[in-house]
């Protein structure tokens, strides 16, 4: 990595802190902002939808937020004893500036990096495993994959280079109309072909060979996606970049990101489940007509209506995630979208390893490695074994050896029997499961995503996850659409669907 580049990332992440200002002194004044705008989800998604609405609106306007469950939706911890661990989303990549940004506004922490050593399962005996000496790594993927492994970092690093961009477009307040045509803006029709082909088709053309994917590629595809490497090429990159190290978290649970922006944008969070979502029109005193979206919701304490300017819907409009009926609309809105949402099972198992069933010879007590990911291997019944850690890490805290009773994570598809359990552990405390339909099923070619307008002021947050699953991807989305909806209301079209302005803008800065 450059210098140059540092730099220039160097100033974007200064320029986001300016976004606010920037906003509000460009708004026109000549049209009245919104009175009330509702975000329906209190995810990630949806709480950075709040905060950069407040941003590009302003302090007058109404904001309600809807939410039936709990604030952070696949953000979520469980605790066990005395500690809390992740159940979701775990861990952030250090060029995600977006989720920087969040933490510094909110005064949050990182959460205290504990070392770590990764190894490689085939299903029979550990392929891999990782050495405290950076050389000793290096050479031994040399002699096995050649530069393999070195030139996956520079790919990687070419796709998030050119994503990067995403940054400069929406620091000078430009925004677009649909996730092609953000993929177009970053990385020309290079990334749409990413899109429209599988992550194995792009790599064995640039050359990697098929067991350098086997082996290396596909654990972290399962780790983070819970697919293999024939998902498409840009979801495959932004996986690999799992790979990078400086992998972060957020000091008691990456989950106070989503309550710290709801409370610091003056959010209303309304806990209630919203049902429909149709067009009505309304006249004022003065004889003028205006259109509103009714939005009609249900809960244990409260079931009504209300009526807004602005809506963003910011919760996957698929099968099994939700029941919203749309009334009203020409063109008619779809209550679901083609696809489906893939299958994670993260079970939380408090309890002794049984290291025999990772055909290790070591002992328990030598036994250090926290992260084993899987191979893409028939029958294999989990992506990933994890020891994890509290998400609030305690003075003096070490991770125990794998000959001690502690919390180790389970990524599967499937929910594990009592059997399966019995093979990986000698022993157990406690049990927890949760099932997450926790990102799409990718499989290209890359059908063409949901829109981001699903209406005149009707927004849809969401569909950027069919181009890739993450929390910076969420929060890249949800700064798209509070400016997209800002220069809609004030007639600002200059300001969506550019091309090319990257090399300007490096001009600017």
């Amino acid at each position: 990595m450059t210098l140059k580049t540092l730099s220039v990332r160097a100033l974007l992440f200064l320029g986001l802190c300016q976004t606010g200002r920037r906003s509000l002194a460009s708004a026109p004044e000549l049209k009245e902002p919104p009175k009330r705008i509702a975000v329906v989800g209190a995810g990630i998604g949806g709480t950075a939808a709040v905060y950069f609405l407040r941003e590009e609106f302003g302090a007058g306007v109404k904001i309600d937020v809807f939410e039936p469950g709990t604030i952070g939706g696949r953000l979520a911890t469980e605790k066990i004893g005395d500690n809390e661990y992740e159940t979701g989303g775990s861990v952030i990549h250090p060029l995600n500036l977006h989720m920087k940004h969040f933490i510094e506004k909110l005064g949050i922490s990182q959460r205290k990096d504990v070392p770590s050593k990764m190894a490689i399962f085939d299903g029979k005996e550990l392929t891999f495993e990782e050495s405290d000496w950076f050389i000793v790594n290096f050479l031994r993927l040399l002699w096995r994959y050649g530069f393999n492994f070195l030139r996956m970092h520079m790919w990687v690093e070419s796709v998030l280079d050119k994503f990067m961009r995403i940054y400069q477009y929406q620091q000078f307040g430009y925004s677009f109309s649909s996730v092609e045509k953000l993929l177009h803006a970053m990385g020309g029709d290079g990334f749409l072909v990413l899109a429209n082909q599988t992550l194995e088709e792009a790599m064995l053309g640039e050359g990697f060979s098929q067991s350098f994917l086997n082996d290396i590629v596909a654990p972290f595809t399962r780790v983070n996606y819970g697919q293999s490497v024939r998902i498409n090429g840009f979801v495959g990159a932004v996986s690999l970049a799992g790979a990078d190290p400086g992998l972060w978290a957020v000091d008691g649970g990456n989950k106070r990101v989503c309550t710290g922006l709801l409370y610091h944008s003056k959010a209303e969070l309304i806990p209630t489940r919203v049902t429909a979502i149709s067009v009505k029109v309304r006249h004022s005193k003065s004889g003028s007509t205006g259109s509103f979206y009714e939005v009609n919701y249900i809960g244990d304490s409260a079931t009504g209506h209300s009526l807004y300017d602005i809506v963003i819907i910011a919760t996957p409009l698929h099968q099994e995630k939700s029941d919203i009926t749309f009334a009203g609309f020409s063109p008619p809105i779809p209550s679901h979208y083609p696809g489906r949402y893939h299958q994670t099972v993260s079970t939380l198992v408090h309890g002794l390893l049984n290291v025999s069933f990772l055909g290790t010879t070591e002992q328990p007590s030598q036994f250090r490695v926290s992260d084993i990911f899987t191979t893409d291997t028939k029958g294999s019944i989990i992506n990933s074994l994890s020891s994890i850690d509290p998400v609030h890490i305690p003075p003096s805290y070490t991770r125990p050896p794998a000959s001690h009773s502690k919390v180790w994570k389970v990524l599967s598809h499937q929910p594990l029997s009592q059997e399966q359990l019995h093979s990986m552990f000698l022993s157990w405390d406690s049990v927890s499961e949760t099932r997450w339909l926790a990102y799409p099923s990718y499989r290209p070619p890359h059908r063409r995503t949901p829109p981001f307008i699903l209406h005149d002021r009707l927004y849809y947050l969401n569909a950027v996850e069919w181009a890739a699953s993450a929390m910076e991807m969420s929060a890249i989305s949800a700064r798209n659409l509070a400016l997209l909806a800002h220069h809609r209301w004030y007639n600002q079209m200059s300001k969506i669907d550019q091309e090319d302005l990257h090399t300007r803008l490096r001009g600017e800065l």
